[in-house]
């Protein structure tokens, strides 16, 4: 196609950026202006820069604390998504044992359950562990996922068998075939399981707000949706306090932004 006829591809293109940077663009203005700035209509576009918002974050919450929270929790929780996930992944894949796709079927049929219909038993299964207002207590329901499982058995299904056979011939038992052989090839599924479990405990909120209830176990969300009061909204402070939490995102995609698009394209090709 001849560049001058693909001006009406990058119009939509664009229109589809600017709505995309636009709430961002406005999250950033609201963090710099006052409250009065903040609420009122007409909106004020230009702020007076009230960089005292960002230090009232600190101030009205203990930000630290819920950031090295939320730090833990998406580590873990990645981690164990990635080991766990990937394990059932190549038994259901790879391995034949009785039951194979009964089982397979049920743990699909937890994909079409709401996740909200969990959270009563889930919350006394942590209530009777007593780790409510623990790390432990956050990150327990979520280092496995059905989802992650199918996603990555998919993956394993479009890996070569030949290599397999090869180890298996060499002497090489399923849990060292499992590790050293198709682990290493399966690093693009891999890698966009881990970043979608990143962002999805980044930020997840509902269960963080039920199981943690202490402001100094909580995470970001969790503690950023306390400051929302009943007759009064600081929407300049919290503007602010989302833009920080934010940032680690952002610098996240910003570094690894070539693995992540690859990564997802190449999982979704198979």
């Amino acid at each position: 196609m001849r560049a001058d006829r693909l001006w009406p591809v990058h119009v939509v293109l664009a229109v589809g950026a600017a709505a995309m940077v636009l709430p961002f663009f406005w999250e950033v203005l609201t963090s710099l202006k006052t409250f009065t700035e903040a609420t009122r209509v007409p909106p004020v576009w230009i702020p007076s820069f009230q960089w005292s918002n960002y230090v009232k974050i600190f101030e009205q919450t203990p930000f630290l604390h819920q950031f090295w929270n939320t730090v833990a929790m998406t580590v873990i929780r990645t981690c164990g998504q990635l080991l766990f996930c990937s394990m059932a992944a190549y038994a259901f894949a790879r391995l034949k044992f009785p039951g194979r796709n009964v089982i397979f079927v049920a743990l699909l049929s937890v994909l079409m359950v709401p996740g909200q219909l969990f959270l009563i038993p889930q919350y006394q299964i942590i209530q009777g562990l007593g780790w409510l207002n623990t790390l432990p207590g956050l990150v327990g329901p979520g280092v496995f996922s059905a989802f992650g499982t199918f996603m990555l058995r998919q993956f394993f299904l479009g890996l070569p068998s030949e290599v397999e056979e090869a180890a298996r011939i060499d002497g090489a038992h399923p849990i060292r075939i499992y590790w050293s052989v198709m682990l290493p090839l399966a690093k693009p599924g891999l890698m966009a399981l881990g970043v979608l479990t990143v962002m999805w405990s980044w930020n997840d909120l509902m269960w963080p707000l039920i199981v943690n209830t202490d402001p100094e176990q909580m995470t970001l969300s969790a503690g950023l949706s306390s400051l929302q009061q009943e007759h009064l909204n600081e929407f300049h402070v919290l503007m602010a306090g989302s833009l920080v939490a934010s940032l680690p995102m952002i610098i996240l995609f910003i570094v690894m932004q070539k693995q992540i698009i690859q990564g997802i394209a190449f999982t979704g090709s198979k």
